[in-house]
């Protein structure tokens, strides 16, 4: 095996590939040009975009995801990139859901997006604040608020499970629940359907309490700063589904 990887090296050297650490103590070498730096936001950059240049960007994103072309970056670059300053052009709401890695699913790096994240994603005055900094003070042009198929959060809820602070937790969600009637069929969490209309209800949910809860984001939103919008993440294909 060590002499096919001394030879797998030798021949990569031969192609002028540059040199990185490898398994087993050895050197493999790959392309420095395959590594694809996306420049980190400057501020000018971050002002000339409009809301939905970056909605047109997190779909395109999510597209190389879903096909496993995620941008190879050098995060070590970006790293002492945004050391001084950041100039985000979004901010994502988004479930505590471990199989929901959010900037991949959107094929972003650092310094690039906000990321609250809470068991239903819903909002309290914490992650408000949180998204008037975002936009108000950092100028993101964009709030998307991005819930996710088979979401436990949303389980509990339709099952009325009562368990510590998630108790009160789930009450934020109980309305995109009551909201949900559409879905024919038990009212419990095996009903997929159901458990599919309350995600996204929820979402809706969410994104009239965002509007309601913040006078600041309410007045960008009017004007046409900021964008709102929602989405649901689909578990098994990893599509991100905008609703309207």
């Amino acid at each position: 095996m060590k002499n096919n990887l001394n030879t797998f090296v030798f021949v990569l050297s031969l192609l002028g590939f540059n040199t990185l650490s490898a398994q087993m103590g050895e050197t493999v070498e790959i392309s420095r040009s395959a590594i694809l730096v996306e420049d980190v936001l400057t501020a000018e950059e971050q002002a000339a975009l409009t809301p939905n240049d970056v909605l047109l960007q997190f779909q395109a994103g999510n597209e190389r995801f879903v096909r496993s072309d995620l941008t190879a970056r050098d995060h070590s670059f970006q790293i002492r990139e945004t050391a001084g300053a950041q100039y985000p052009k979004a901010i994502v709401l988004s479930c505590v859901d471990s199989r929901v890695p959010v900037e991949d699913v959107f094929d972003k790096g650092i310094g690039d997006i906000f990321v609250a994240r809470v068991a239903g994603n819903f909002v309290n005055n914490d992650i408000l604040g949180s998204m008037e900094f975002a936009t108000k003070v950092a100028g993101a042009k964009l709030i998307l608020v991005m819930g996710h198929e088979n979401c436990g959060a949303i389980h509990a809820a339709i099952d009325g499970v009562e368990l510590g602070n998630i108790t009160a937790m789930l009450q934020n969600i109980k309305p995109a629940v009551e909201m949900s009637t559409k879905s024919q069929g038990e009212r419990t969490s095996k009903n997929r359907l159901l458990v599919h209309e309350v995600a996204e209800n929820n979402v809706y949910h969410t994104i009239d309490n965002i509007k309601k809860g913040s006078p600041i984001l309410k007045e960008m939103f009017d004007k046409g700063e900021i964008d709102i919008r929602g989405a649901v993440y689909d578990m098994d294909t990893g599509v991100v589904n905008f609703l309207d």
